[in-house]
């Protein structure tokens, strides 16, 4: 985007616009989202990704905005919200306490050799790399999550390959993440993501390449800020963000599973398959929007479950009593 285009973005969303998103993704969202404040955020932050990916597109005056910043908003505009608006920090705060506990799913995608794994590369500067995952919704299962997620990350549909028993998992600070193993994918694969202005770019690195938790931290500090750091970059200065703690124990699972045990071949190097193409904000040719999902199908399982972790994760502890009054709100709406 050129300085010109920045300058002229300093328009705030009108209270038309919010009231839009606010019944579009708050009132009209199933009855069993509006039964807590930290779901309902949720549908604020879907609200959020549409107006920055998709209105903001269709209006070169407005202003980009942070989450906080947009949810202030919805709260201050819409009639919906606007009863709670004393009570905005609180919740925020809640929301974010829940949202790092959430569990994340995802897959780590081998090649055919074993060699190599697919990474997704974030979309803003600076980004790090990281295995295709996301944060499960309400009630929704792991695997399920996960096929999801790596669908939408890179256009790639693991449902007919993934074994619901066979994945890494690890457990950092208060959040479960888990990353089912996908072996053997042709290296000739077609990647690209489904969603606009969340990857960036999508390559194979080779796994011997990956950074690794030492022995000395791994066993006792696992979950620390500082930690995570120092093993987020790998020998070639590149950033991958929470990868390491799964790169020893994925390579134990290639050593036991490998087809080849031939010598690794260092040719076999880190290709990229798929890389945005900047365009200026009015034509954007970077991707389109969520397109559908793939079906699920039913797949084989295996014994091979490499760690698992049983953490009793009950996030969101705050506003627990709260109930969306919709008759309420749309009388009061009515009425304006």
């Amino acid at each position: 985007m050129s300085g010109n285009l920045r300058s002229q973005r300093s328009t705030l969303p009108s209270q038309e616009l919010l009231d839009d998103l606010c019944s579009r993704f708050v009132l009209n969202a199933p009855e069993e989202e509006l039964q807590s404040f930290e779901r309902i955020l949720f549908l604020v932050e879907q609200a959020h990704w549409f107006y920055e990916d998709n209105t903001m597109e269709q209006n070169a005056t407005l202003k980009s905005l942070t989450l906080r910043e947009f949810t202030s908003l919805m709260f201050q505009s819409c009639a919906a919200l606007r009863p709670y608006i004393s009570q905005i920090d609180d919740i925020y705060k809640d929301f974010t306490t829940y949202k790092i506990r959430v569990p994340v799913t995802g897959a780590i995608i081998l090649d055919e050799s074993y060699e190599r794994c697919l990474l997704v590369k974030g979309w803003k500067p600076g980004a790090s790399w990281s295995f295709p995952r996301g944060k499960k919704n309400k009630d929704e299962e792991d695997h399920k999550c996960a096929c999801r997620e790596v669908w939408e990350e890179t256009g790639f549909d693991v449902a007919d390959k993934i074994h619901v028993d066979q994945y890494l998992e690890v457990v950092i600070g208060q959040q479960r993440m888990r990353l089912y193993i996908i072996a053997g994918v042709n290296e000739d694969t077609q990647f690209a993501p489904q969603t606009k202005k969340e990857i960036s770019e999508i390559a194979w690195h080779r796994v011997d390449e990956l950074p690794v938790a030492s022995n000395e931290t791994s066993s006792h500090s696992r979950g620390s800020n500082e930690t995570a750091a120092s093993h987020n970059r790998g020998a070639t200065g590149m950033k991958y963000f929470m990868v390491w703690p799964f790169v020893g124990p994925l390579k134990n699972w290639i050593s036991e599973h490998s087809p080849s045990a031939s010598a690794k071949d260092p040719s076999n190097r880190g290709t990229t398959v798929w890389k945005v193409k900047h365009t200026t904000a009015s034509s954007s040719s970077n991707g389109v929007g969520i397109l559908n999902p793939p079906t699920l199908q039913s797949s084989s399982s295996s014994s091979d479950i490499l760690q698992v972790v049983n953490p009793d994760d009950r996030p969101g502890k705050s506003f627990r009593n709260f109930r969306f009054d919709r008759a309420k709100i749309m009388a009061a709406w009515d009425g304006i």
